[in-house]
């Protein structure tokens, strides 16, 4: 039987950086979206899809500003998931200005 709030093998390489062994979707599931959006292959994407569903996605994307992606990256998912494009563009000119401007203007 499959341990639903353990992070799956095939998305595991993704989390070079920590122990898989100790993430759990239930504690760690805001690392573990914003790691597969930023880094994830087709593979990992669509098993994150399945996750959360695109309407979880867009919310999760929608609460944290699309932060942690790059410009094309929130794009792509603002006609995946038919985002607001004004928020998008907001999230977009962030990203484009880089974490310092972010810590000093906002």
């Amino acid at each position: 039987m499959e341990n639903r709030d353990a992070i799956p093998t095939s998305v595991r390489h993704l989390f070079w950086d920590c122990d898989p062994d100790e993430l759990s979707w239930s504690e760690h599931s805001d690392f573990v979206i914003r790691r597969l959006l930023a880094e994830g292959g087709w593979s990992e994407l669509s098993w994150l899809r399945e996750r959360l569903g695109d309407q979880g996605l867009a919310r999760w994307l929608t609460a944290h500003e699309g932060r942690g992606l790059t410009p094309r990256q929130l794009r792509f998912w603002q006609v995946v998931l038919r985002l607001e494009p004004g928020s998008v563009d907001v999230w977009v000119e962030r990203a484009r200005q880089g974490t310092w401007a972010a810590r000093t203007h906002g």
